[in-house]
């Protein structure tokens, strides 16, 4: 591991999601006690996407935004809301200068499949008819997430492709969970790892399901064609066990003709990048911010 992050773990507490309202408690108190971002260089603002029902979304806004994201938190699809997000969600905005709409998503188990994706679709469909009014370019839309976001993310990409949905520029998935089998070498191995490990992937995975059958438009991986979707950057952690999970899909989705960027972040963890100052997580959140700011510019 890398030796700057594997200094923070005896600070890291344990995640179990087998009781989500104690955890999401914990997560909240655990952003609440970091550093706040400097908002200084952008316009943030709270407001309700109309739907069935209506959808949460925090907008950060910086000065001459083209494009927009539609970003969807992490949290194993049973943690994470609008506020824990923040600090993540201010950074990539700021540092990439894309307008990003961060979704407060309805929450498993009490709100299982397809309640996170039809969200994530209504957002992203509002995105597209209020690209005028939000100031940015219809064609210059973007989505993406982190862990749990990310699948719900690539999820959203698939409906739209096969709706004939709003047009989606690209895809940034980070550290994305994408297949509930489990069945690859980093999902059997990592047992221990920080933040995320085998058991914990699995009841994620269960909440979030609920008792619908697994399905591409639960987990992407289970997808049989991956062609006509958008160009993606996928970003993967060497000690996470959905690692082997996204270099898969980042590989299908080349042989589908899908131009793809894939980085895999040697001596990191699930969720690492949150750690800013460590030199690693630097450079990963640098680079998210470049690859958006560059696909959604050129």
């Amino acid at each position: 591991m890398d030796p700057e992050l594997e200094a923070f773990l005896p600070l890291i507490p344990r995640s179990d999601l087998t009781d989500p309202v104690a955890e999401r408690e914990n997560l909240a108190r655990l952003i609440a006690s970091l550093p706040a971002p400097d908002t200084g260089g952008m316009e943030v603002e709270d407001r309700t996407v109309p739907g069935d029902p209506d959808v949460p979304v925090r907008i950060y806004r910086p000065h001459a935004a083209q494009g927009a994201i539609v970003w969807l938190h992490g949290g194993g699809f049973c943690t994470g809301d609008l506020d824990t997000e923040h600090p993540l969600a201010a950074r990539l905005a700021d540092a990439s200068g894309v307008l990003l709409i961060s979704v407060g998503y309805r929450l498993a188990p009490e709100h299982p499949f397809p309640a996170a994706l039809d969200d994530a679709y209504t957002v992203l469909t509002w995105t597209a008819e209020h690209a005028e009014e939000l100031g940015v370019d219809p064609a210059r839309i973007a989505v993406g997430g982190m862990s749990a976001g990310g699948c719900i993310a690539a999820a959203v990409a698939l409906r739209a492709r096969d709706e004939q949905g709003p047009p989606i520029r690209y895809q940034l998935l980070n550290q994305p969970g994408l297949d509930d089998r489990q069945e690859t070498v980093s999902a059997r191995k990592f047992t221990d790892t920080p933040r995320l490990d085998r058991r914990n992937a699995a009841v994620a995975w269960r909440h979030y399901l609920g008792s619908a059958p697994a399905s591409a438009s639960a987990a992407p991986a289970r997808a049989a064609d991956l062609s006509g979707l958008p160009p993606a950057y996928i970003a993967t952690a060497e000690f996470d066990p959905f690692r082997d999970e996204g270099i898969a899909y980042a590989l299908r989705l080349l042989e589908a003709g899908v131009p793809v960027e894939l980085h895999q972040w040697p001596g990191t963890f699930h969720g690492s990048h949150a750690i800013i100052s460590t030199a690693v997580s630097q450079r990963q959140n640098a680079e998210l911010a470049a690859v958006l700011r560059r696909a959604l510019s050129e």
